[in-house]
Parts: structure tokens; C-alpha cells; sequence
């Protein structure tokens, strides 16, 4: 086999590679001797079929494999023997190829950079620290107390007024025809007035109304109404208003804890207090890991293969498009943007190979029960949605393999940050978990003139209603509701 470089330029790389017509023969031969252990000619027993005659009528029909593997063995065989390592699949083109000649083939390939890690002890990064204040933990349970307000019995001789609850009894029938359907009367139930869980009109009738009174409420079905007996048609609602009642905001106080589950009023602040903590130390190992991030790619000079950099630039792009197409509102990318996104590419590209040759040098891996525990994870976020989440997961390899890169990233930048000299700085709340509003100019490195990625903005926002209220219990339908 005969390889000539020529072309080589940056990355890139592009050789001349000619395998001789004997290897091709040897090439044809090994595959007929396997051929013929298990074809039938007749005359002949299996495996005793002479060569000349398995040429005679195979030789064509092997030839595409025997050029297949001929080009798979002498391309590995090159780029192994040049010390190359291919960025991706290397284009082929054969160039000359006929039965009793050489093969003579061109192959581009874009090679990845040579990197040296730097020494990780002299990273230094700050690590910023808050912890939950007393006057959040406050609120938090101030909230709480509000969305879990119980209601009491006015018992002054007030008229009802939007937000109240009126306990009635009602019973209703179709105007035209005086007929009473199913579902159109009701004793003792309870509706909140301007809630709008009955059709509309109906709620407005009983506010300004007092405990004791009757009522005749008129409405109108909508149109698209679920029961079509009573689409579009008027009813006639009589209503007995029973009782008054208002919401009470619950007293913060051991009672709430216990209707929460919980011993005490300090078992509730404690869990509010971790919750909250847990929060902030998320926010805390992102602004970690950027500057981790923004200090590898300035400390390593290495060229980004330029092929990876246009498949990730297109990703993003894409991205943004999808992004774009579900807000009509959206401004299009400006070339300014696409720079800029094609600057973040090659970021990206370049610390990937620098993460990648860190886990290689340190053996780090990612188990397949790691593996699962990120899927449980995953599926906690879907509460009563588990079942699917897993089997979406077991019917898709892709999309699981997909969840390894992250775990992989995450455990090389641990390991990382655990030789850089790390120094803790308390910070408020407010500091901790600011957008990023301004974001920063890219930076030339030294000793090129590659820019820095714009940093990125916080992904995620402090949530403070997070956990903090407990969803109302669905209500049995009545006709007088509207259509869910």
C-alpha cells in the first residue's frame, strides 16, 4: 500500500492512498475460499471447487465487498500509520479502479486538535454562596397559609359579593318547553362567586344577595355546549341561597403545619428552608461552572475542527428557528446574531474536546445504573406520568444514550473543580440568582484571535410559589358549569 499526503492544511488533511493489485487479488481469493466452503457446483463437493472457476463466476459478484473492505483496511491502516485521528467519517473518492489494476482512491479528512491540559490546580474559581433569609422562609409560609384558606359562615345580615361561597340548592329547566334535564339542579353545593365554573351570567345573578333569599337566574347555553339537548337553549335557574360564607386565610401556626403533614411549625420552615437551599446551591454550581468554562476555553489554544463547528452552528440554528416558529413575535436572526451563534459554536466544540480528553485521561465513565438513576430523575418531574417516561425511554436508545453526555460533562467538570483552588464567597439572594443582564463582549485569548461566547443568561429563575400550594380538588360537574 502506497499513501501520499497531499494536502495539509490546519486540520485538515488530504491523501492519496494506492493499494496494489496483488493485496486486491489476495483480497478476492480470501473471500472465494469462503464462498467456496458452502456453494454447490456440480461435480464438485463443497470447499473442493477450483479457484479459477469461482473466479470465473463469483469474481464479479464479491469484487464490491472485497472494495469495500480493500478501502475500510487501507484507510484505517493510513490514518493509523499517520497518526491521525479522524473528527469524523473521512469523504472517499476512488480515482482509478478496474479488474487487473491498482486502486487508487482520495481521502479528505478533517483531524482533531492536539491538546495539552493545562495544570487544573492553578484554575481559581469562586464560589458564591447564599443561604435562605428568614424574611423568604416568611413569605414562603405566608403563601402557603394563603393558598390553603379555609372559609367560615358570615354571620352578619350581608348581601353576597364576588368571592364569596354561597351554599344553595338550585333547580333548573329549559324555557321554552318548562323541562327539567339531568344535571340541571343540585342541593347544598357550594360556588364561589366569580370563579366562572358555571356558564356565563349565572354567578353574576347571585351576587348582591343575601342568606335566605330565592332567586330566578336566566342564562343562555353556549352554542357548543357538551350536552346537546341544552346547546344554545335558555334555561331558567330557581336557586335557594342558603348560607354566606367567606374565605379566613389560614393562621401560620402548628395547625397549618399538621394540615400539611407535618409535626410542627419549624419542621415546615425547615423544609421550605432545604428546598429553598437546594435551589440556591443549583444556582451556586452553574456560575461555578461557567467560570470554569469561560477559564478552559481561554487557557487551551486549539483549533475547532471546522466540520464539527457547522454541524453544532446548524443544531443551534435549528433551534432557534424552532424556537421562533412557536412565537410569532419573535425578531429573525440578524447575520450579527448568526456570528455571534457560530462563535458559540466553535465554544462549544472546543470545550467538548478539552472535556472529552480530560475524561479519557482519567478514565471517567458513566454507568449504565447512572444511567437509570438520571431517567427516575427525569421522571420525577412528570408527577403521575412515570410509567410513560420510563417507557419512552425503553423504546428509545437514542434519546437515553443522549442523557450520558451530560452525566459525563457533569462528572468531568467535578472532577476539575476538585483540583482548582476554590474559594467560597458569601453573596445575598439577589446576587446569587440575578440574570446576567449585560452580556460580556468576546475576549481575543493571547495567543489567537478566537472570541469568548457572550455569557449565557441564568436558565432558571428563583421560583418562589415552588412547592408552596397544594392544588384544589377537581368538583363534581353540574349542567350549570361550563363545558371543561
Amino acid at each position: 500500500m502506497q499513501v501520499k499526503e497531499i494536502k495539509a492544511e490546519g486540520l485538515s488533511r488530504e491523501l492519496e492512498i494506492t493499494v496494489p493489485l496483488k493485496e486486491i487479488e489476495g483480497h478476492v481469493e480470501a473471500r472465494l475460499k469462503e464462498v467456496g466452503k458452502t456453494v454447490r457446483i456440480q461435480g464438485f463437493r463443497p470447499g473442493k471447487v477450483p479457484m479459477n472457476i469461482l473466479k470465473k463466476r463469483y469474481g464479479r459478484a464479491v469484487m464490491g465487498e472485497v472494495l469495500e473492505r480493500a478501502v475500510n483496511e487501507s484507510s484505517a491502516k493510513a490514518l493509523s500509520d499517520k497518526k491521525i485521528k479522524p473528527a469524523g467519517q473521512p469523504k472517499i473518492e476512488v480515482k482509478e479502479f478496474d479488474e487487473g489494476k491498482d486502486l487508487t482512491y482520495k481521502m479528505e479528512v478533517e483531524m482533531l486538535p492536539e491538546i495539552k491540559l493545562m495544570d487544573f490546580t492553578k484554575l481559581k474559581i469562586e464560589k458564591p454562596v447564599a443561604k435562605p433569609e428568614k424574611k423568604e422562609v416568611d413569605a414562603a409560609l405566608e403563601r402557603i397559609a394563603e393558598n390553603n384558606s379555609a372559609t367560615k359562615k358570615v354571620d352578619d345580615d350581608r348581601a353576597t359579593k364576588k368571592g364569596d361561597i354561597v351554599v344553595m340548592d338550585f333547580h333548573g329547566r329549559t324555557a321554552d318547553d318548562n323541562v327539567m334535564h339531568d344535571g340541571m339542579h343540585a342541593h347544598g353545593h357550594k360556588l364561589e362567586l366569580g370563579s366562572g365554573q358555571f356558564i356565563s351570567g349565572f354567578e353574576d345573578q347571585l351576587i348582591g344577595k343575601k342568606a335566605g333569599e330565592k332567586v330566578e337566574v336566566k342564562v343562555t347555553f353556549p352554542a357548543e355546549y357538551g350536552a346537546s339537548e341544552l346547546a344554545g337553549r335558555d334555561a331558567i335557574f330557581d336557586v335557594d341561597v342558603h348560607e354566606i360564607h367567606e374565605k379566613a386565610k389560614a393562621e401560620v401556626n402548628d395547625d397549618l403545619a399538621k394540615s400539611l403533614g407535618f409535626d410542627s411549625l419549624d419542621a415546615v420552615r425547615e423544609a421550605i428552608e432545604q428546598q429553598m437551599q437546594g435551589e440556591y446551591d443549583q444556582f451556586t454550581r452553574m456560575r461555578m461552572k461557567k467560570q470554569l468554562l469561560d477559564q478552559l476555553d481561554e487557557k487551551h489554544d486549539l483549533e475547532a475542527p471546522a466540520r464539527m463547528v457547522e454541524m453544532e452552528y446548524d443544531s443551534i440554528i435549528q433551534q432557534a428557528e424552532r424556537e421562533q416558529a412557536s412565537n410569532p413575535d419573535a425578531e429573525k436572526l440578524s447575520d450579527d446574531d448568526k456570528a455571534e451563534l457560530k462563535e458559540i459554536a466553535g465554544r462549544r466544540v472546543r470545550l467538548g474536546l478539552i472535556l472529552s480528553e480530560v475524561g479519557n485521561e482519567n478514565n471517567v465513565s458513566v454507568s449504565n445504573q447512572e444511567l437509570q438513576a438520571a431517567v427516575i430523575r427525569e421522571a420525577q418531574k412528570f408527577p403521575g406520568q412515570e410509567k410513560a417516561v420510563f417507557e419512552f425511554y425503553q423504546k428509545n436508545q437514542n434519546a437515553l444514550e443522549a442523557m450520558r453526555a451530560p452525566l459525563f460533562e457533569d462528572k468531568v467538570v467535578d472532577l476539575i473543580l476538585d483540583k482548582a483552588s476554590v474559594t467560597e464567597k458569601e453573596v445575598s439572594v439577589e446576587e446569587l440568582t440575578a440574570d446576567d443582564e449585560e452580556e460580556t463582549k468576546p475576549k481575543k485569548k493571547a495567543s489567537s484571535s478566537k472570541k469568548k461566547e457572550p455569557a449565557k443568561k441564568a436558565e432558571a429563575k428563583k421560583d418562589d410559589d415552588k412547592g408552596d400550594a397544594k392544588k384544589a380538588p377537581a368538583k363534581k360537574k353540574s349542567s350549570a358549569k361550563k363545558k371543561a
